[in-house]
């Protein structure tokens, strides 16, 4: 992700003190005797300018901040007034009775009707027959061979040889298969290997094409790029009901929806390569008379390299993230596992595939990204080893041979000579006892009886009855009119009239669901969940910036949390705080404060050093420098971290509806585990909706003082 800062804007009337003239004491104009030259005891900004007065203060209100205020002000007294504040129940539309009737027809036709037989049955029987092809394979390479091709891969990837790099590396592969045989995950943890193997193939191809057209064509471009910003503004279970819809409950929907949701990472970062490319090599190339063709396979894409194989690295990520919540409409592997574990309690069964899935995380990133160095920094992976013919036989193409090598030789002795298929039942272990007694000693000794503190469910309760249901309540209490005012103006403030249309229509489309009161309750959710990570990430982040210490001792734990899939993040909060609203928000904070500490550290630190140094000269202390310099410059990079924040937040409060969470994302899951479209399609377009409107009042859009957005979430 970019980082870009801004210089301060110049004051304009409405914003307070930096609109203002002079300021120094004892200036004619504003000095403490309030008088003017012409000692006239006026206010010295003149009539209907900016001043000390009442004048000054009315003409301060003006600006945004003012604009602001009268919205809240009129939602307030409207929230007063009316008795009755809900989305009226006749401008609601019965979207449940068409959808159950198209949900019967798709149910009775889906064996007969020309649009499945020729077409949607084909699609899912190739999709089923590639995952069944690709788990067959894994089951007869055998656990030897598996394990083999997990270590020597990872190895080869990170550039072979004795580096560093490599061999830590493929330990990391070593561990995750082994600790996968050792809990007794191997048979799931090999379908969702199978699962993600053919997911990611089909994102990468696809996001490969799509970067291709936006990068070589600018109309392709101006079009792409609103898809890809809605695309990752929607939370992971709204790609789920659409294929529900057309393929049923199974793997085949699980897959497209992932391969949906995982391609825009590879789409953006390939076009940004190909835009990025060196102008100088570009020009070299042309003037050697290369064709087109030419200077994009010789060029173009080797130039591109290193941002495609980080696009590759963030669709791995999120293709893993959604062939786990795919588990809720039958795709079976880990993720299902962990979800039986929640809907039953069993934190330990939950925790035993968490760590699965954590681990396959943390192999493919570290592979992928050792990958990427490598292309980027050759010479460095080659620095340990050893020089003349061994040196080329273990860097390069030479260790991929050695890699397959090693695959074929583990499985002939694993699975031909030892006939060893999966791992043995007699080396395997079971912690889920364990876990679930720590668990419950955990809650016993930490939910309620900590001296002075009182303890996690004592914070649970006072976090539900003091800020969580005021909140929830205040939104019920506004009448739908001054809430739709307030979105608009919100959205106005952002980016002018097209984000206020789009947030008001949005929240307007929510209402004609008849589902206002729901989503105000997820809403309030979100709200209280943004404030705790923002609340906690900027001050993190800030302490981050300012001391390279905790940065580095942050840093390993922020790539961890980054590479967690969502489903995860419920296993340690259920523990904690037990099921319900709170273990939604909580696991949302968690799984959103990576990115808000990153992106903040990163704001504050690219700061323009002159200037601080300046402040500092002046007298400034380190408060002042950090409230009055670095916060105001980094304002892009603070509001790109609410905007992410808000994104990240959303998605985890959805699944939290697996947990107690309510509101849409109960009706979400309960309409994808029961087939009911009728009720968790509509919940799922309220949850887009949502989405959007968050996305539109926290993201600003370009103005003339203000730098391009970096491209993508």
């Amino acid at each position: 992700m970019s980082a870009t800062t801004t210089p301060p804007h110049p004051p304009r009337a409405g914003d307070g003190d930096s609109a203002r003239e002079g300021g120094a004491d004892g200036d004619p104009a504003t000095g403490p005797t309030g008088t003017g030259p012409t000692g006239t005891g006026t206010d010295p900004a003149g009539p209907g300018k900016p001043g000390n007065g009442p004048l000054g203060a009315f003409s301060r209100l003006r600006g945004p901040r003012g604009l602001l205020a009268l919205a809240l002000t009129v939602a307030l007294l409207g929230a007063l007034v009316t008795a009755d504040a809900a989305w009226p129940e006749s401008w609601a539309i019965d979207a449940k009775t068409p959808l159950d009737e198209l949900n019967r027809w798709l149910i009775l036709n889906r064996d007969s009707h020309p649009l499945f037989l020729y077409f949607l049955l084909h699609l899912s029987n190739n999709i089923n027959a590639a995952v069944d092809a690709v788990a067959g394979f894994l089951d007869a390479l055998g656990w030897i061979g598996v394990t083999a091709g997990a270590l020597l891969g990872a190895w080869a990837a990170a550039g072979g040889g004795a580096s560093r790099r490599a061999l830590s590396t493929a330990g990391t592969a070593l561990l995750t298969f082994g600790v996968i045989g050792l809990l007794g995950m191997w048979n799931p943890a090999m379908l969702t290997l199978a699962l993600m193997i053919v997911a990611v193939s089909l994102s990468a191809a696809l996001g490969l094409l799509l970067g291709l057209a936006a990068g070589l064509s600018d109309r392709a471009e101006r079009v792409l790029r609103p898809v890809f910003d809605t695309m990752q503004v929607l939370p992971a279970f709204a790609y789920l009901l659409p294929f529900v819809l057309l393929f049923g409950i199974g793997t085949a929907p699980a897959l497209f929806a992932t391969v949906i949701y995982a391609t825009p990472p590879m789409a953006r970062l390939t076009s940004l390569g190909l835009r990025h490319a060196d102008p100088a090599a570009l020009e070299a190339s042309r003037s050697l008379g290369a064709s087109g063709w030419q200077r994009l396979l010789t060029a173009r894409l080797p130039l591109a390299r290193g941002r495609m194989l980080l696009g590759l690295n963030q669709t791995i990520m999120m293709a893993l993230s959604m062939v786990v919540i795919a588990s809720i409409i039958g795709a079976g592997g880990l993720g299902d596992r962990v979800f039986n574990g929640l809907t039953t309690q069993n934190v330990g069964n939950a925790l035993t595939a968490g760590v699965c899935i954590v681990l396959i995380a943390v192999w493919l990133d570290r592979t992928t990204a050792a990958a990427g160095d490598r292309l980027e920094h050759p010479e460095a992976a080659a620095g340990d080893t050893p020089r003349g013919s061994l040196g080329r036989l273990l860097r390069g193409p030479g260790a991929g041979l050695l890699a397959l090598a090693g695959v074929l030789l583990g499985w002939i002795v694993g699975r031909l000579a030892l006939g060893w298929g999966d791992w043995p039942r007699e080396w395997t272990v079971t912690i889920s006892r364990p876990v679930n007694t720590a668990v419950d000693w955990i809650v016993d000794t930490f939910g309620s009886g900590v001296p002075v503190l009182g303890g996690t469910l004592t914070w649970a309760e006072n976090f539900t009855l003091w800020v969580l249901n005021p909140l929830r309540d205040a939104l019920y209490a506004t009448p739908w009119w001054a809430v739709l005012l307030v979105v608009g103006v919100l959205g106005w403030l952002a980016g002018r009239w097209r984000s206020a249309l789009t947030a008001v229509g949005s929240l307007a489309v929510i209402g004609l669901l008849g589902l206002w009161t729901k989503s105000l309750n997820t809403l309030s959710q979100v709200i209280a969940a943004l404030l705790v990570t923002l609340l906690l990430g900027v001050a993190i982040g800030v302490l981050a910036a300012r001391n390279r210490l905790v940065e580095r001792l942050l840093r390993p734990w922020l790539d961890v949390m980054q590479t967690m899939p969502q489903f995860i993040y419920l296993i340690p909060v259920i523990a904690l705080f037990g099921v319900g609203r709170i273990a939604a928000i909580g696991a949302a904070v968690i799984y959103a404060l990576p990115a808000v500490i990153r992106i903040t550290t990163q704001g504050v630190r690219q700061v323009d050093p002159t200037v601080v140094e300046a402040s500092r000269s002046m007298g400034a202390s380190a408060w002042q420098q950090l409230w009055q310099v670095q916060l105001p410059l980094a304002r892009p990079q603070l509001l790109l971290a609410v905007n992410q924040g808000v994104v990240l937040v959303l998605a985890v409060v959805v699944v939290g509806g697996l947990v107690g969470g309510g509101a849409l994302g109960f009706d979400t899951v309960y309409g994808l585990q029961r087939g009911d479209l009728g009720v968790g399609l509509p919940a799922g377009a309220a949850i887009v909706c949502l989405g959007l409107l968050l996305d539109r009042i926290t993201q600003p859009t370009r103005r003339p003082d203000t730098p391009a957005r970096p491209g993508g979430h």
